[in-house]
């Protein structure tokens, strides 16, 4: 959506003090723990852009508290393993001697988004070390949260999302629907249910890149949707979530322990 499309579509200017009030009024609180998934076009025009989506989550949470976002790079991996789009068989020999190294500090995120990217850069902001699935992260919390990131079993316990699992963090969804709720795939590892596979990326060890073999899962975020509204008509899933307007956006903020442990639950029931 171009910026000129945004502008038409909003009724007013969202502004850092708005969205203040607005976190706020969804249940946002000083010191808590968030893993934030965004769509600055269903936010509208923001006075500011991202940057002021950034700062109006840390005027709310203060360095008491913790702000992560998903900063994965999913083309930091084997290019035969490749999709969406596909690259020519011929080339992939180039692509495995060329293709440089994830750094924490340098490699961009994939799909992430404009806000998500933002942050990467923010001061003060720390980056987990997994070349796909990394998490970034602000606040007191940080250093727990992106520390130690493990290679196997990326999206695990022994990942950042396993981190805010164990500090009772929440999940703030605004304008993306539960497809985009990277906790689920916790629930997913917990259920026990997955396909194990190999996956490999490049990455420094020791100053020289190397190519390195990990174990992931076959995760299926596209069962998630129906998940979700099963989650809010359940009988505990209303207590653990509250739902509003982030600007124009539609939003949800919900106990991340709540929802991986429901998802983990409805996937050992099928």
């Amino acid at each position: 959506m171009s910026e000129k499309d945004v502008i038409r579509q909003t009724k007013r200017p969202v502004t850092r003090s708005s969205l203040v009030s607005d976190l706020r009024k969804i249940g946002l609180k000083k010191g808590m723990t968030v893993l934030v998934h965004t769509s600055m076009s269903r936010i509208g025009w923001v006075c500011g852009g991202p940057v002021t989506v950034i700062e109006a989550l840390q005027d709310v949470l203060t360095s008491e508290g913790t702000l992560v976002m998903p900063a994965h790079s999913g083309d930091v991996s084997d290019p035969a393993d490749w999709g969406n789009p596909t690259v020519p068989q011929s080339w992939i020999s180039t692509i495995y001697h060329e293709m440089p190294p994830f750094d924490p500090l340098r490699t961009p995120t994939l799909g992430m988004g404009r806000v998500a990217e933002t942050f990467r850069m923010f001061p003060g902001v720390r980056r987990s070390s997994h070349p796909i699935y990394s998490f970034t992260a602000w606040g007191a919390g940080r250093d727990q949260i992106v520390s130690g990131h493990a290679l196997n079993d990326g999206l695990g316990m022994d990942s950042p999302l396993g981190r805010i699992f164990n500090r009772q963090g929440f999940v703030l969804l605004i304008g993306v629907g539960y497809g985009n709720n990277t906790s689920m795939h916790l629930g997913e590892y917990l259920s026990g249910t997955l396909k194990e596979v190999r996956r490999k990326s490049p990455v420094l060890q020791h100053h020289e890149r190397r190519w390195v073999t990990y174990r992931d899962w076959d995760y299926h975020e596209e069962r998630f949707a129906k998940i979700g509204k099963q989650f809010e008509s359940s009988q505990s899933g209303p207590k653990q979530l509250s739902a509003g307007k982030i600007g124009q956006a539609d939003a949800r903020l919900m106990s991340q322990p709540a929802i991986v442990k429901f998802t983990a639950h409805t996937l050992k029931k099928q």
